[in-house]
């Protein structure tokens, strides 16, 4: 049994007997739990079923949905509509899509930021760590990498808080906490503080960097030691040139594969980054939603990022074949 019941957090302190049960009716709190949880899929499919009985919930929701009817079977109308994630319980009423739209291009803009540094930052320093391979330079960013990999997102977040935006405030103008839109002086407008996006993009990037570092010098070493590569050192060709147009673009397979999927779970991962920066995305209104057992949302959010998951990996796939001229699809 989850704890809480929905309908009272809905009403807030000063509820009712009467007002519990009306809200218990109208959300289809007072069926049983397999019944709730045909009704949530009900409400997710983009086809769905509804009684014509205004006593019914799902008569009740189909205007929640803005719903085209298709046809009427019995005391059943079939209607085709978006998917409907439900309404918050903690934000009186607000639609859960509506509190996800708020949230996730924050998260979005966070994610690819982290990303980018990673990749930039990752794939130059993975090639140089190979060129020098058990060099003193290849040693140090070694060293580098394995601390990024094994550091928590949560402590780099808290450290990177406390050292630039509160020990060194004077010097770099960071804040320990900041969202990307923030009220200005008046209270009036909203403006876009983009030096609050570089403390969680740096510290949301750091894992990822350590891990296309490692991946992309270990995939450079195994390509250079390919036949084709001998080849072209012997008919003269400089080492920048055999990066660029032989080694680089060969070596970038594992590199994406691993992007894809840190990607997809920046989206998940980045709720302790944002909570501790202040961050106003996806992240923090999971941990919002966790600390007041907003249920609806906590679901709707899931569901977003695994959706998001499944399209990023298809999306991979896509340029694999653009990589590897042997992948096909099929």
């Amino acid at each position: 049994m989850l704890p809480g019941d929905p309908a009272k957090m809905m009403l807030g302190q000063n509820q009712t007997a009467e007002q519990v049960k009306t809200v218990k009716q109208k959300y289809g709190f007072d069926k049983p739990l397999k019944t709730q949880y045909l009704y949530y899929i009900n409400d997710l499919l983009p086809i769905s079923f509804h009684s014509n009985n205004k006593e019914d919930y799902t008569f009740l929701r189909v205007n929640k949905y803005k719903a085209i009817k298709l046809f009427t079977i019995g005391n059943t109308t079939t209607v085709i509509k978006p998917p409907y994630l439900r309404e918050s319980f903690t934000k009186q009423g607000k639609k859960v899509s509506q509190v996800l739209a708020e949230t996730l291009p924050n998260t979005f803009v966070l994610a690819i930021s982290a990303i980018v540094i990673a990749i930039i930052l990752g794939v130059a320093l993975g090639i140089v760590s190979a060129l020098y391979k058990d060099k003193w330079l290849d040693k140090t960013i070694q060293i580098f990498s394995t601390l990024g990999m094994s550091v928590p997102s949560f402590f780099s977040a808290i450290l990177f808080a406390w050292l630039f935006g509160y020990v060194l405030h004077k010097y770099t103008n960071l804040e320990m906490t900041g969202s990307l839109y923030e009220l200005d002086d008046f209270g009036e407008s909203m403006h876009i503080k983009w030096k609050n996006l570089i403390l969680p993009a740096v510290v949301l990037g750091i894992r990822p960097l350590a891990v296309v570092i490692q991946l992309m010098r270990n995939s450079l070493l195994e390509v250079f030691n390919q036949d084709y590569i001998r080849t072209a050192r012997a008919k003269g060709l400089s080492e920048f040139q055999i990066i660029k147009k032989h080694a680089i673009k060969n070596a970038l397979n594992p590199v994406v594969t691993a992007i894809s999927g840190w990607f997809a779970s920046m989206l998940a991962g980045a709720v302790f980054v944002e909570y501790i920066f202040g961050w106003n995305g996806l992240g923090k209104e999971i941990v919002n939603a966790l600390n007041t057992l907003d249920l609806p949302v906590i679901m709707g959010a899931v569901l977003v990022i695994a959706t998001l998951f499944v399209i990023i990996n298809i999306f991979v796939d896509l340029i694999y074949v653009w990589l590897d001229p042997k992948v096909k699809l099929e």
